[in-house]
């Protein structure tokens, strides 16, 4: 009769872990979403500096764009430290500046006069077009 050495382990198991050399290569080379055809990390420090502070010029979607094209920085937290908080940043500000554009759109467009009151016929654009004769059908 034999014995197993530990009766609580399982003999299904694997013991070593696997991982996706693919991706932790990616992730670990290249911090664009072009790998070896983007830019270096000197480079991408620089691009990604400038697109975070060119976000907070209105111009928000760059936000975006920072975050796209330095998506293996966004997803492997422990890749590129130097580039790291200008993706994450870019991600919280887009993250926040969508929330507030579609809080106030969504209260434009769903409250309407109810909401607005006689203000809202100043507000509206159509009407401010047809004020102005930019509609061609009045």
């Amino acid at each position: 009769m034999e014995s197993s050495p530990n009766p609580n382990t399982n003999p299904n198991s694997n013991p070593t872990r696997i991982q996706n050399p693919v991706s932790s290569q990616i992730a670990a080379l290249w911090p664009t979403i072009d790998g070896s055809l983007g830019l270096s990390e000197e480079e991408s420090v620089s691009y990604a500096r400038r697109f975070y502070k060119f976000g907070f010029a209105l111009l928000p979607f760059l936000w975006a764009v920072n975050c796209f094209y330095f998506w293996p920085v966004l997803r492997d937290s422990h890749s590129f430290p130097r580039i790291r908080p200008y993706i994450v940043g870019s991600a919280i500000g887009f993250a926040i500046f969508m929330a507030i554009i579609s809080s106030w759109a969504l209260t434009f467009s769903i409250g309407g006069e109810r909401l607005f009151g006689p203000v809202w016929n100043k507000l509206v654009m159509y009407n401010l077009a047809d004020k102005l004769g930019l509609t061609g059908w009045s």
